[in-house]
């Protein structure tokens, strides 16, 4: 290999930024098929599957990147290391931000402001302004697993990813972390230290929240291990066949523990953590063969579109679909967004409910890959 530049996990990068765009932009949240929606409580959707993924590919990602160090402690790459998680992380603030202050715009429009008012109002509005997110966990997650790479030996990883899900099991144990009620720990904590405006609550505690940060940061330091053994083999042969042992090791292992500990991404349980990491290892040993190994690359050319500019294209996506919820036209005597228009004057009348709204999620998808294979073309790659 002339680099450490792996096609297949390009691939399962860009195959895995286009199903959290395809997931989050349904023409309609009241109408989706179940595979597309997460599982309401315990149990695992393929859904459930995709931001997991990126964490996982995350942590092989940073290893990737760390080595050109050689993992070694220094002023300019701690502070290399503190950027990027401070960029990430305010990407996904400003994101949220953005959405309040459309929200908030839209809904000052018949309190008889003058624009200016108006528009000064929503952009201070920081009254419901969700603190977490993806973005942000992306961010804490890569922060404290890139300190740990250049700060401790790399033997006691895998000691500390055990250790960290152990302690958060028994955190979850103790504080009624598996129930939905109203003394779940995760709850508790979220909303003392957060507060309920500052939260996408779901059954009292943000999935995103401050404590399943801990199994979040156990996934990126399990890619970054996967990460080393990638880059000590050289034959692709070999890569696949220890990824695919180490995906199923991890799998079995989160399946045999799932009867104690069960699967749950709204809480991040270190089941969900094992299985979603094993799965992970196991489609991207698939993926070595298939496109390293056997050479099959024409398919992937759609999905390394995706795969080399990543969070930009995510990003972006994200704030198209904050325009266009906040876009307004008239519609049947009546003001709905253009979102809205879209699907109930579009498509819902021709492809129905369920199709018509997979179909908007697909076309959001389009539009977010062709402005991907444009910058993959030009050979532009935005680093965030």
């Amino acid at each position: 290999m002339k680099s450490d530049r792996l096609l297949s996990l390009d691939i399962l990068r860009g195959i895995t930024i286009a199903g959290m765009i395809l997931v989050n932009n349904p023409g309609s949240w009241e109408h989706i098929y179940t595979p597309l929606r997460h599982a309401v409580w315990h149990g695992l959707t393929p859904t459930d599957l995709i931001f997991p993924f990126f964490m996982f590919i995350m942590g092989i990602s940073t290893f990737i990147s760390l080595r050109k160090y050689d993992f070694q402690f220094s002023q300019s790459l701690l502070q290399k290391i503190v950027k990027r998680t401070c960029i990430i992380f305010l990407i996904g603030l400003g994101l949220s931000w953005l959405s309040v202050s459309f929200a908030t715009f839209h809904h000052l429009a018949n309190d008889g402001l003058g624009m200016g008012e108006r528009l000064l109002r929503s952009i201070t509005n920081f009254e419901h302004l969700r603190i977490l997110g993806v973005m942000q966990r992306l961010a804490i997650t890569y922060g404290i697993a890139s300190l740990v790479a250049i700060l401790l030996n790399h033997r006691y990883i895998p000691y500390i990813i055990g250790a960290s899900l152990l302690i958060y099991f028994l955190i979850l144990i103790l504080g009624d972390g598996f129930e939905i009620s109203e003394t779940n720990i995760l709850a508790v904590v979220d909303q003392s230290i957060l507060g309920t405006n500052h939260m996408f609550e779901e059954f009292g505690l943000d999935p995103e929240g401050i404590l399943s940060t801990i199994p979040s940061i156990c996934h990126v330091l399990i890619g970054f291990c996967c990460g080393r053994v990638l880059m000590e083999k050289k034959d692709n042969t070999q890569r696949m066949l220890y990824l695919f042992i180490i995906g199923a090791s991890l799998f079995f292992l989160g399946y045999l523990l799932s009867y104690g500990c069960p699967i749950n991404k709204k809480i991040w349980s270190p089941t969900y953590a094992l299985i979603t990491c094993g799965m992970g290892a196991t489609l991207l040993a698939l993926l070595i063969w298939i496109i390293d190994v056997k050479g099959y690359k024409k398919w992937c050319v759609p999905f390394e579109s995706f795969g080399v500019n990543p969070l930009f294209i995510y990003v972006l996506a994200g704030v198209m679909a904050i325009l266009i919820e906040h876009i307004y036209v008239s519609f049947d005597q009546t003001i709905i967004s253009f979102k809205e228009y879209l699907f109930e004057a579009i498509l819902q009348p021709v492809f129905g409910n369920d199709l018509g709204s997979f179909i908007y999620a697909l076309l959001f998808v389009t539009i977010a890959w062709f402005v991907g294979y444009i910058l993959y073309k030009r050979k532009i790659y935005i680093k965030i």
